[in-house]
């Protein structure tokens, strides 16, 4: 029988030093940023020469569309060509920014609600190993709220130019912009109003994922901050049946915020696998985060009660989604490309073969697939602090590209690219994200001391 262990409890103290380094990447992002936004006002010009690099791949793209015989494939065509054309469109530079400012927000959003699927599932499964990196997970969970605030934010200054299907001259059978596909679809966005209205189905929808995500980690959190005063297994098990039940809400609303927030870009495309591959990128981005920040603790002198068994079974967490999130990504692609439907094929080639998304296609691949597939395929590389420090950021930059593909060529066509814009507004996220998340992990214990599992964690082996 094992020996019962005594543990000193652990406080995480939020460095000034650490403080400092964070303000300084906001500072590059803001930089970034700037310089990025002045670039893409001056490159009007620019971008008109570009056309003509992507432009063979999106005319191909619309021939394929056109030789279809249903009037909906080939007014597929025909909405990439009108929302690249409309006649009250805004300059490139600010389509550029509202598309970054969009994609960056889902991505991040992904942190926090994956965060918050971590721990439950370590409440639902029982699993005794992760004590030590719960609370990191749970930390993440903060950004829920500033998430929701900012999407439903964004989505009012930026919907027009981001969503093709808010535009209220698609759903008048008498106008010439009627869609009569996009048309069909009226209820899902707009309901009980009618189409082209205000979309209160959809914000609805928003609000309320928001809103039970985030009291899902309050009485969480709670409970596990309860746990540290009263030595009682009562919050364990009360959060068990939290976790469920949040489990189950999440299994339906991270599907319908994929379909809501990425899918609907492409009005006319849709793919029954895409709730599960958008799950699947945030999953394997939210391991890799808290992989990172536990590799980060570890090396810094905290975590104690973390030791290589524990960082082995984070990596093959990552190493093993990295797979799953491939699998995801070849069932997508392979069901699309056998059926050889052009309304669903128009979707890969734009971002196979038009020039600004064409390297990012692949580059994904050998990020989010090859790299942490051969860095993490041994035993010990799994168990060593530097080679978890080297992946997990190959993840997150590869997902985050894999994000940009699925956002941007829906909304700019042939005219996006990443350039410092882009990657300022990454950096400026990245370095708000860590900064409340280290602060949230600062304010209360690193692990419960009255954990019912805390004994099997310090004598698991593999």
């Amino acid at each position: 029988m094992a020996h019962h262990v005594e543990v000193v409890e652990e406080q995480y103290v939020f460095r000034s030093e650490t403080r400092k380094k964070l303000f300084m990447l906001l500072a590059l992002g803001v930089v970034f940023f700037i310089l990025g936004l002045v670039f893409a006002m001056n490159d009007s010009g620019h971008h008109e020469a570009a056309h003509g690099g992507g432009h063979a791949s999106v005319a191909e793209a619309q021939k394929l569309v056109a030789s279809a015989d249903q009037h909906g494939a080939a007014s597929e065509g025909h909405g990439h060509v009108e929302a690249g054309g409309e006649h009250h469109e805004k300059p490139l530079w600010i389509r550029r920014l509202f598309t970054t400012l969009w994609m960056n927000n889902v991505f991040f959003t992904g942190f926090g609600i994956i965060g918050l699927f971590f721990v439950a599932i370590q409440y639902a499964a029982q699993a005794g190993w992760s004590v030590g990196v719960k609370r990191i997970a749970l930390a993440m969970g903060t950004w829920i709220p500033l998430a929701g605030i900012l999407m439903l934010i964004t989505w009012f200054v930026t919907n027009h130019d981001i969503f093709h299907w808010t535009h209220s001259s698609l759903y008048d059978s008498k106008g010439a912009d009627f869609d009569p596909i996009i048309n069909k679809k009226a209820p899902f966005f707009f309901w009980p109003l009618a189409g082209g209205t205000f979309p209160l189905f959809y914000i609805g929808r928003m609000v309320l994922f928001f809103g039970l995500w985030y009291y899902f980690f309050l009485q969480i959190r709670k409970n596990m901050v309860a746990e540290d005063l009263e030595a009682t297994n009562a919050y364990w098990y009360k959060n068990r049946v939290m976790a469920t039940v949040f489990l189950i809400f999440f299994g339906v609303s991270s599907s319908i915020a994929a379909w809501d927030w990425v899918m609907s870009i492409d009005t006319h495309w849709f793919s029954t696998m895409f709730g599960w591959y958008v799950f699947a990128s945030w999953w394997v981005t939210g391991l890799a985060t808290i992989t990172l920040i536990a590799a980060h603790l570890k090396s810094a002198g905290y975590l104690k009660i973390v030791n290589s068994n524990h960082l082995h079974d984070l990596g093959k967490f990552c190493f093993a989604f990295s797979i799953f999130w491939t699998y995801i990504w070849f069932g997508q692609f392979l069901l699309i490309y056998y059926a050889n439907i052009p309304e669903e094929t128009v979707y890969f080639i734009e971002r196979m073969r038009t020039s600004p998304y064409s390297w990012i296609f692949y580059l994904n691949l050998i990020l989010n697939f090859v790299l942490p597939f051969l860095l993490l395929m041994t035993r010990g590389s799994k168990r060593q602090l530097s080679t978890l420090k080297l992946v997990c950021p190959i993840i997150i930059v590869g997902h985050w590209f894999d994000f940009f593909n699925m956002v941007t060529p829906g909304v700019l066509k042939h005219e996006g690219g990443v350039g410092l814009l882009e990657i300022g507004v990454a950096l400026i996220f990245a370095a708000v994200f860590l900064l409340v998340v280290l602060n949230s992990l600062s304010k209360i214990p690193l692990f419960g001391k009255n954990d019912p599992m805390l004994q099997e964690s310090l004598h698991h082996h593999i």
